[in-house]
C-alpha cells in the first residue's frame, strides 16, 4: 500500500516527485485473514503533541498478548519477509538517487532504521463511529471486522520514535555484536532545523552538541536539504514495535557565506536547554 504523497509532505524534510512512500504488515502467516487477526489500539492523546480531537490509534494483532491464540497465527520470521518486500523498491530508490547525486554540487547517501510506533489518526467524531461499527475485545482494543488495508489507507499516519531503553540496550548490546560490528557510545546531540525566506527550497539543518557551560548548544555540522527517497512504515504484527526504513540524501546546492555560518551559530548560541519544554530548548 502507497501512502498519500501530500500527507507526508513536511516543512523539514524534503521529497523528489519518484519518492516511494509505502505501508505493509508483516507476521501474519496469512495475509488473507487480515480483518479477522487485526485490530486498532487506542492510544492516550496526552502522550503526544497532538491538535485537540484528533485519537492515535495503533493496528495490533487481535489475539497480541495472548501466546495460545497468536501462536499459529504469525510467522516465525518476519524480517525476511521485510526484506523480500523492500528490496524491489530500495534498488529503484538507488537508482534514482545516484542520478540525483550526480546533478549535487556535494552529496551524502544514507540508509536508515528506525523502532517506534506506527500511528493512524482519527478525528474524535470518526473515532466515536469506529466504536459504534465495532465488537470490543476488551478495553484497550477495537475489532472492526471491515478492516482492510483500503481503509487504512484514506487514514493519516505517522511514525512515533519514542521507544523504551530496553530495545536500545538491546540493540548496543546484542544485535551490534551478532552483526559482527562494534558499538561505540555516541553524544548528547540536538537538530535543529532552520527556514530561510529567500531560499525557501532549502531547509539547514544543525547538528549540535552540548557546550562546556552545560546550558547551551553549539553547532558543529551544518547541511542544507535532506531528501527523502524512500520511506517505508511496517506495522510488525505479534511484537511491540513498528519498523521505518529510509533511505536519503544530504545536499547542498549551495554553500553557505561565513557571514551566513556565523549568524546561524549566533541563533543557537542564544538557546536555553531546558528539559521541560518539547524539544529540551528555549
Amino acid at each position: 500500500m502507497r501512502y498519500d504523497f501530500n500527507k507526508f509532505r513536511t516543512w523539514n524534510i524534503g521529497y523528489t516527485d519518484r519518492t516511494i512512500l509505502k505501508w505493509f504488515s508483516v507476521g501474519l502467516a496469512d495475509e488473507l485473514r487480515f480483518s479477522f487477526l487485526v485490530s486498532f489500539q487506542p492510544l492516550s492523546p496526552e502522550s503526544f503533541e497532538t491538535k485537540s480531537g484528533i485519537q492515535p490509534l495503533s493496528l495490533v494483532s487481535t489475539h497480541q498478548g495472548c501466546s495460545e491464540g497468536i501462536k499459529n497465527e504469525l510467522i516465525h520470521t518476519p524480517w525476511l519477509l521485510i526484506a523480500a518486500k523492500v528490496k524491489k523498491d530500495l534498488l529503484l530508490s538507488f537508482q534514482h538517487m545516484k542520478r540525483k547525486m550526480e546533478e549535487a554540487i556535494m552529496a551524502q547517501m544514507y540508509v536508515v532504521a528506525r523502532f517506534g510506533k506506527i500511528l493512524l489518526w482519527v478525528s474524535r467524531s470518526s473515532y466515536i463511529m469506529l466504536l459504534t461499527l465495532s465488537s470490543s475485545i476488551g478495553k484497550d482494543s477495537i475489532k472492526l471486522n471491515s478492516l482492510t488495508e483500503t481503509t487504512l489507507r484514506k487514514m493519516k499516519g505517522s511514525f512515533h520514535t519514542d521507544v523504551p531503553p530496553s530495545y536500545m540496550d538491546y540493540v548496543e548490546n546484542r544485535v551490534v555484536e551478532n552483526l559482527g560490528q562494534e558499538y561505540v557510545q555516541g553524544k548528547e546531540l540536538y537538530y535543529v532545523k532552520l527556514s530561510d525566506k529567500l531560499r525557501t527550497e532549502s531547509i539547514v539543518s544543525c547538528k549540535c552538541t552540548v557546550a562546556k557551560d552545560h546550558n547551551k548548544i553549539q553547532p558543529y555540522k551544518i547541511e542544507l536539504n535532506r531528501v527523502r527517497h524512500m520511506v517505508a512504515d511496517m506495522s510488525i504484527l505479534g511484537k511491540s514495535s513498528d519498523l521505518r526504513l529510509f533511505v536519503y540524501t544530504k545536499k547542498i546546492k549551495k554553500a553557505l557565506s561565513d557571514e551566513e555560518k556565523n549568524e546561524i551559530k549566533d541563533l543557537i548560541g542564544s538557546a536555553i536547554l531546558d528539559s521541560k519544554v518539547p524539544g529540551g530548548l528555549r
